[in-house]
């Protein structure tokens, strides 16, 4: 069921929402190679507990740490581990916190020292396949119009854009309705109304759109070994656009 968002729900969200922000504006200024995933993860927990919050994804239907971690490869899900991140790296850090009873989500490529241009490319148009997907976005969209501007975007440009996986809606619950594809044909789906909040994730892989699922029922890889790159925020739709709450 999707749910429609209350003003007083929206200022509430609207404090999960900054706490991400932050708390991704300062892993962005801490991450560095010689890290463990671990060590990132540790960072991410403690400052999200510092702001009155609590990370969502720690004991999600069993998952282990407070964020996901994925390095170059690593497409989503990476859990936190003892892999040390080395100098050329992009690590997606996506994370999720509770505040009030609201949730706030989204996620960021690092590049870690001297990153090769192919992989800084991938970050870059990773992003933009994002700011593609809102920029004409607002009540009455079609919801798979986004889809649309993410897979034009990133195919335009020669890569993949996973399918197996997608962007949801989010509110009181982590994960809501609706699922918010990355593929799309333009002017079809539901449309969307003032009041919903949705997070818009586009995944994007250097090779192959094809990604593999792990044994430990959460690392999801690409299928070809290539890097893939993930850029995440949370959406509110209003009454005449959008408002990014995680920027």
């Amino acid at each position: 069921m999707i749910t429609i968002k209350s003003p007083k729900e929206i200022e509430l969200m609207r404090e999960a929402c900054r706490v991400v922000r932050e708390t991704l504006d300062y892993v962005g200024k801490n991450i560095r190679a010689g890290m463990t995933t671990k060590d990132v993860d540790d960072m991410v927990n403690r400052y999200i507990i510092s702001c009155g919050a609590y990370p969502s994804s720690l004991g999600y239907c069993g998952y282990p740490a407070s964020s996901c971690v994925s390095v170059n490869e690593v497409v989503v899900h990476g859990i936190p581990s003892d892999r040390v991140i080395l100098d050329g790296d992009i690590v997606s850090v996506d994370i999720t916190a509770e505040k009030n009873g609201f949730n706030g989500d989204a996620a960021r490529t690092f590049m870690i020292g001297n990153v090769s241009e192919e992989k800084r490319q991938l970050v870059k148009v990773t992003e933009e396949c994002f700011f593609k997907a809102v920029e004409n976005l607002g009540p009455g969209t079609p919801l798979y119009d986004i889809g649309y501007a993410v897979q034009t975007h990133a195919e335009s440009h020669g890569y993949g854009v996973v399918r197996a996986l997608v962007g949801h809606g989010i509110g009181r619950e982590m994960h809501e309705d609706p699922s918010v594809p990355n593929v799309g044909k333009k002017g079809t789906g539901m449309r969307l109304k003032e009041g919903m909040t949705i997070c818009i994730e586009p995944m994007i892989n250097a090779g192959t759109y094809k990604v593999v699922f792990h044994k430990d029922g959460w690392t999801v890889t690409t299928m070809d070994g290539k890097p893939s790159a993930h850029y995440e925020n949370t959406v509110l739709i209003t009454a005449d656009g959008v408002e990014i709450l995680t920027l």
